[in-house]
Order: C-alpha cells, then structure tokens, then sequence
C-alpha cells in the first residue's frame, strides 16, 4: 500500500463496514461514517508510522484497487505479543465472492508465517455470519475469547479466531 492508495483503501473500508455491519451495529453510528475523514485518518498514520503494521493491497488485471488487508503483531491491551493478528481485511462490495478476500488472507497469513508468529488471532462480529463462514474456511477457529464494545450505546460483541501458523 501507497500513501496514494488511503482513499481508495477508505471507501472500500467504510462501504465495507457499512455494508457487512448492517443490522449488527447502529445505523446512525454506520450512517455516519465518512470516507474522507477516514481518509484523513488512514493518511496520519501512515505518515507517522510507515514501518508499522503490514498494508496489502489488491488490484485487479486493470489496475484498479478492489481490497485492503492489514496485519501486524496481536495487540493484548498496550502490549504486543508474538502472535500475529490480522486487524482488517476489506474487499470492494462488487468483487465479494470473487477470491480478492482469499488472496489477501493466504498473503497475510503466509507473511506471518514467514515471519515466526506461531498463530494469527482475528476479532470478527458475533452475528456476521458470512465473515464467519470466510474465516472458518481459512482454517481459523473462535477460541472462546469474547469482547464486547460499546458503538452508540449498543453492544457489540465480538468473538476472537484464532489459525496456527506453525507445526
């Protein structure tokens, strides 16, 4: 991923969220997602910490960016472990079910392989069925973990995946 690519990597993200996420979390909180407030955001970061976590993108045979993946180590409160974790992985709504999501996944996973993390752990949506379906065929499991946030006084529970990378 490019600093260039932040915009289109925030639309397919809040598209993303807004699509996947209706009925799972409040309307108003994913009616008031902006892409370019997320753009503004994705571009901060990644001129803070361009060596920070791993940004894939996908493009298609014309060029075009269709998908976002982005990992790096799991995150347990402040602290870092040697797990890997995949923070998100966003595909453009017209190219679901078109294997963009598997490649960006085989390529996370192969990198933190590559890498020595013994496993890869994913947070994922109680009630998104179809990422759940996604990742279970990936190989990830949910291992009992379970959060819940708070998103405009709602709960929103999330259950933890977890894949081993070695053995």
């Amino acid at each position: 991923m490019t600093l260039a690519d932040c915009d289109r990597v925030s639309e397919i993200r809040v598209r993303g969220w807004q699509s996947a996420y209706r009925g799972l979390m409040p309307q108003s909180h994913l009616d008031g997602l902006s892409v370019a407030e997320d753009a503004g955001r994705r571009r901060a970061l990644f001129a803070r910490a361009p060596a920070g976590p791993v940004n894939l993108v996908a493009e298609d045979d014309a060029g075009d960016l269709v998908g976002w993946a982005c990992h790096g180590p799991y995150r347990e409160g402040e602290r870092r472990t040697e797990d890997a974790e995949l923070y998100a992985i966003y595909v453009d709504s017209g190219r679901l079910g078109s294997g963009v999501g598997r490649a960006l996944l085989g390529e996370s996973v192969r990198r933190c392989a590559a890498a020595g993390h013994p496993r890869m752990l994913l947070w994922v949506l109680e009630g998104n069925a179809r990422a759940r379906r996604f990742y279970e065929r990936a190989g990830f499991r949910a291992d009992g973990a379970v959060e819940s946030s708070d998103v405009d006084g709602v709960a929103v529970p999330e259950v933890r995946y977890a894949r081993p990378l070695t053995g």
